[in-house]
């Protein structure tokens, strides 16, 4: 998980919402990393997990991840948890929850198939990663307020 929050602070520092994905084989070698990239690619796909797993597909080149492990510093969203189970990921483990799009907000839309070959573990290193998410949103809402107030200056001069 340490590896990636190490994902998180790199999307942080490139100003993408600080979100980072780990994808380790059996033996606990890591096949693929990745960050959010949605900013600076345009595309909300470009999703940290999705990202990791088309680069575990690549380098084994196979699309099955059988026996693969995805650690993730935000609860999976819809998208990425059917990603997640078509690759055939047996365990995902993530740090922040997230109620607006993540599993925990629609676990009774999961079929049953795919309950049976997906383990999840919540909360690892939950802390660090909700304080990543405070910071950049902390950061985007001061930056927001002071356009505000610019705006409201240049408004009342005209």
């Amino acid at each position: 998980m340490n590896k990636a929050l190490a994902q998180a602070k790199v999307a942080l520092k490139k100003n993408e919402v600080p979100v980072g994905a780990v994808i380790v084989n059996k033996e606990g070698v890591i096949i693929a990393r990745a960050h959010n990239l949605i900013e600076k690619t345009q595309c909300h796909s470009a999703h940290a997990e999705a990202r990791a797993i088309q680069r575990a597909c690549k380098k084994i080149k196979n699309w099955r991840l059988l026996d693969c492990t995805l650690y993730v510093t935000l609860e999976p969203c819809l998208m990425c948890l059917g990603l997640i189970q078509l690759s055939r990921i047996a365990r995902v483990v993530y740090g922040a929850p997230s109620t607006l799009f993540g599993p925990s907000a629609w676990a009774n839309l999961q079929p049953p198939s795919f309950a049976k070959q997906l383990t999840i573990e919540a909360g690892v290193k939950k802390e660090e990663s909700i304080e990543l998410l405070k910071l950049f949103f902390s950061d985007k809402r001061k930056k927001r307020k002071a356009c505000r107030e610019i705006e409201s200056r240049i408004h009342r001069k005209n």
